[in-house]
């Protein structure tokens, strides 16, 4: 029997399905596993993992360089801290928009140290001219630095320390030819199944010391939208909801309960993603409409739909993009308990 929990006062305005970082995901990085027999799910990359750190290992070498692609929330800045515990080294963690000059790119390298790791997260966003920095600091471990200006300019090559570099990018076709054919090691992270996603969801909450029994565990994992951090910030916010309203104990009932009142259903469609759904078939009788049109009409940003709501929908059939726009599909109508246009009924 479902419990009704209705509307919890002063909730976060953060979507909670937003597979991106959000501030409140800073208690995330007390949950993230440290080592490889920690780490929960995608077992192709993880296997090759063992493989490529192990050999570094046993010739002293650093890890070659390597490239962690896939949806935002999979765990690639994990991967990258697990890399670094495997392999007992440092870690140095920044972003390709951090990097904004050359010069900022060699202070990181040149203060690094034997086999270190350098993790640089939306390396797709660097600059070129940065970018090309790296190209020698990738393959020879040096790097050219430029003193003066005019006539009187000099070239410098700095030796660097042997280090791995550690890219991660959720859109790999962005990264330049050059730069992508430097990384030895390419990665790609897969969506997680319901019941990995539940395995995740029961260490989650024996690390917050949360009673869990496991059908709460699979509610929760089955609305995650396939992604760890998402899972994990609704594995908190039903811990509040069964710790101020049901006892302390989260079971399928007080988890469903929970994710209901946050408008989160079954399928891990939250409201954004079903208004999205309603005004193409309200408004424009199922599609196509353009993505500009689509946004001004829930009253959302572009990009925000585009990056963080589409992607799930088409994944799971909702919707489709055709050269003139976006389309539902039967199956959202069905979703949504709409009638499909020429049926007398509606599907459900």
């Amino acid at each position: 029997m479902a419990i009704d929990f209705g509307q919890m006062p002063g909730e976060a305005a953060e979507p909670l399905v937003t597979p991106a970082l959000t501030r409140e995901d800073e208690a995330e990085y007390s949950l993230r596993p440290r080592y490889l027999n920690e780490y929960i799910g995608q077992d192709k990359a993880k296997g090759n993992l063992e493989v490529f750190i192990e050999a570094a290992r046993l010739r002293s070498e650093p890890l070659d360089h390597v490239l962690l692609y896939g949806p935002p929330g999979l765990g690639k800045t994990t991967l990258a801290g697990i890399i670094a515990n495997e392999m007992g080294v440092n870690l140095r963690v920044t972003s390709g928009p951090a990097i904004d000059k050359p010069g900022d790119l060699a202070a990181l390298l040149t203060n690094l140290s034997e086999n270190d790791i350098l993790f640089v997260d939306e390396i797709h966003r660097m600059n070129r001219a940065v970018e090309e920095i790296l190209y020698p600091a990738m393959e020879d471990y040096a790097i050219d630095i430029i003193i003066g200006k005019g006539p009187s300019a000099n070239s410098i090559r700095l030796d660097l320390p042997k280090f791995t570099l550690i890219g991660a990018t959720t859109r790999a076709g962005s990264l330049s030819a050059p730069l992508r054919d430097r990384f030895g090691v390419n990665l790609r992270l897969e969506l997680y199944t319901p019941e990995q996603l539940a395995c995740i969801v029961k260490r989650s909450a024996g690390i917050l010391g949360v009673p869990i029994e496991e059908t709460g565990a699979m509610e929760i994992a089955r609305r995650s939208r396939g992604t760890p951090r998402i899972a994990n910030r609704m594995l908190r916010r039903v811990r509040d909801f069964a710790q101020v309203r049901a006892g302390g104990v989260i079971t399928r009932e007080v988890a469903d309960s929970a994710l209901t009142a946050l408008e989160v259903d079954h399928m891990g469609l939250d409201n954004i993603d079903r208004r999205m759904l309603k005004a193409i078939i309200d408004f424009y009788n199922g599609g196509p409409v353009g993505l500009d049109t689509l946004a001004a009409t829930i009253n959302e940003d572009t990009v925000t739909l585009e990056d963080m709501y589409e992607p799930y929908l088409l994944q799971q059939g909702f919707l489709t993009r055709t050269p003139r726009g976006r389309c539902v599909t039967p199956y959202a109508y069905e979703h949504l308990h709409m009638t499909y246009p020429g049926q007398q009924q509606t599907l459900f």
